[in-house]
């Protein structure tokens, strides 16, 4: 896990995905941190750490259940799942946040989702866990199980908790107190910067 941290604290910082300052969020409050992981597009040392981390916890999960394949809701998440599907050789879906009006059209694009199939949905962070479900529901409306999230982040806001509670078994490669705490034992970050964010995620 210490190593699994090291890894994936050192990726994000180093790719720029890790961003610290004053950001707008999704649900309209100030974050002091964000996380973009687009930015791993420009960094293929980076991405390929990412995409290792992540299918090697795959890879753990499958261990001990089935995952037929692997899904993400555009944009982030989508990114880098064909990345990660390499590594474990399974099929990818990427789910569109509204449906196409014309060629291949509906909201799933890539593998065909089947009734029954068991699919793990990986994404960036998790914040809330809103627009979690929102990605799994059009899996889910085909009849597929979605049972399992792995997410890169945990932003430790509650998410986690709230989509377990509805049943699912959520994965996080790390909690954003782990990274800042790494990056303030490797000199990457100044303690006001780790006190900032580390206060915000205490806040209820």
């Amino acid at each position: 896990m210490v190593n699994t941290v090291f890894q994936v604290a050192n990726a994000l910082y180093n790719s720029s995905c890790l961003k610290f300052g004053s950001f707008k969020i999704k649900s309209g409050a100030l974050s002091p941190y964000y996380i973009d992981l687009a930015c791993l597009l420009s960094s293929p040392k980076e991405l390929c750490i990412i995409a290792e981390t992540a299918a090697s916890g795959i890879k753990n999960i499958m261990s001990t259940v089935k995952i037929d394949k692997l899904a993400s809701i555009e944009l982030k998440g989508a990114l880098i799942l064909p990345s990660i599907a390499c590594k474990v050789n399974l099929p990818c879906v990427v789910v569109r946040k509204e449906g196409k009006a014309y060629g291949a059209t509906g909201r799933i694009a890539g593998a065909e989702v089947r009734k029954g199939e068991h699919i793990l949905f990986f994404d960036d962070v998790v914040s809330e866990g809103s627009s979690k479900l929102e990605g799994m529901k059009p899996l889910e409306e085909l009849g597929a199980n979605v049972e399992n999230i792995l997410v890169v982040v945990d932003r430790e806001q509650g998410g986690r908790e709230n989509l377990e509670q509805l049943g699912y078994r959520v994965h996080a490669l790390a909690k954003i107190s782990e990274l800042v705490n790494c990056l303030l034992q490797l000199k990457r970050i100044s303690e006001e910067q780790a006190s900032t964010v580390l206060n915000y995620i205490k806040k209820p």
